[in-house]
């Protein structure tokens, strides 16, 4: 198997650690387009946080091997794509970067090379999307002369314990003998074991439904969270207590925004009605997941009116913009929602997230992001991450006793100084 050498296509929060794991066994090229992110991780640094620079630094000084020139993959037979698979503005399925980065494979696949795609896609798009776009490139033919496997992502981002090769790693391939080599290649790397799926488009299944059950769960939950508003009952108190049962499913109320749990339902739902059926509980899902920072605004505007009278020249903080609390990835997040609807109500709004770029969210946001807190009183404080780090934080040097507000959207903070929970 050490005949292998691996090209890894695109360096994000899976890509690395796909690489770094694999160079402990095989020659690893791993290629991005980002020149500065290339120059960042070859000084060590990887800025989303997964890898330490230590863990870095020796897979560099072993096997692998970081560039942005593309001819660095050309002598690689196999080739692993784990690009981003977002969605466009209308909630559809954009392939644009699993179209370039299986274009650029094309240029150089061999014959009896394999190409293994990790990106999160609906059932059926590696033999019906990208392997034609292998194939024209190429000139070479599919199960002939080259071969495809598809093995999902299951990487948590800002996970520590629930790292790449801790996790079971569903494999598949387009033929027996090249899904039992899938599995093999795998399975010298991944301590938890392998599963190997007895078909490509089985185990692009697998993969969307985990998002898409995920999503679902904590819709059902977000509606509770809105039903029992309307009762005056904690929800966090009803979980806590049904909780008690050995097979309830503790999922908790919050804002779902991410590049995984917000994005995947759509590939799904795109599918399905392509094919001629509607899905209703995956897209109500959806729905309801995607109006809870609106919600959470409405909430929060309700409980200042009742404390203040007036909306007028009011100040709010907001603690926490990722999409998740411990790590700096904030693609997706519905933070912004919170902040906009709050802002249109000619609220101040001061967010505060020590883990952000706060360049790199100005640029995709046009929200300034905040990494000291400020020396003032607050209306208002909304926690919507939580970070560890906000644990250190004195609410009450930042309120005022008796007409703040402190909402706590993740059950995160003392309750004696919650006015509310989510």
């Amino acid at each position: 198997m050490n005949k292998y050498k691996i090209a890894v296509i695109g360096l994000g929060y899976v890509g690395l650690p796909v690489s770094v794991l694999f160079s402990t066994k095989y020659k690893v090229i791993g290629y991005d387009i980002d020149v500065e992110r290339i120059k960042s991780l070859n000084n060590f640094n990887d800025t989303t946080e997964e890898l330490s620079s230590k863990d870095i630094k020796t897979a560099l000084n072993k096997n692998l091997l970081l560039s942005n020139d593309r001819d660095s993959i050309s002598d690689c037979n196999i080739f692993i794509i784990t690009v981003p698979t977002p969605i466009d503005k209308n909630k559809k399925p954009d392939l644009s970067l699993l179209y370039s980065a299986s274009k650029l494979v094309g240029e150089y696949l061999k014959a009896g090379d394999i190409v293994i795609y990790e990106s999160t896609v609906y059932p059926g798009c590696t033999e019906e999307f990208c392997v034609p776009v292998l194939e024209k490139v190429s000139n070479l033919k599919y199960n002939d002369d080259f071969y495809c496997g598809y093995s999902p992502e299951r990487i948590n981002p800002g996970d520590k314990n629930h790292t790449i090769e801790k996790i079971t790693k569903v494999t598949s391939g387009s033929t027996i003998d090249i899904a039992k080599k899938i599995d093999s290649l795998y399975s010298s790397v991944i301590k938890a074991g392998t599963y190997m799926a007895s078909s490509i488009k089985v185990a692009e299944a697998a993969k969307v439904i985990e998002n898409s059950q995920r999503d679902i769960n904590i819709a059902f939950i977000n509606e509770l969270s809105r039903i029992f508003n309307n009762m005056e009952i904690d929800t966090n108190e009803v979980l806590d207590a049904a909780s008690t049962k050995w097979n309830f499913l503790n999922f908790r109320p919050g804002l779902v925004g991410g590049h995984c749990i917000g994005v995947d339902p759509f590939y799904l739902a795109d599918k399905s009605i392509s094919l001629g059926y509607n899905p209703k509980v995956i897209l109500a899902g959806r729905e309801i997941n995607d109006s809870m920072g609106s919600f959470v605004a409405d909430d929060v505007l309700e409980l200042l009116r009742k404390s203040n009278k007036q909306l007028k020249q009011l100040k709010v903080l907001v603690l926490g913009v990722t999409f998740k609390e411990n790590c700096p990835d904030y693609r997706n997040t519905k933070v912004v929602d919170v902040i906009s609807k709050l802002k249109e109500n000619l609220l101040e709004v001061d967010a505060y997230d020590p883990w952000v770029n706060s360049v790199s969210f100005y640029e995709d946001y046009k929200l300034k992001i905040l990494n000291k807190i400020p020396d003032k009183i607050y209306n208002a404080v909304i926690l919507a991450v939580a970070h560890d780090s906000f644990k250190n934080i004195d609410i009450n040097k930042i309120t005022s006793d008796g007409s703040s507000v402190v909402y706590d959207i993740k059950g995160f903070l003392d309750k004696k100084i919650v006015t509310k929970r989510l």
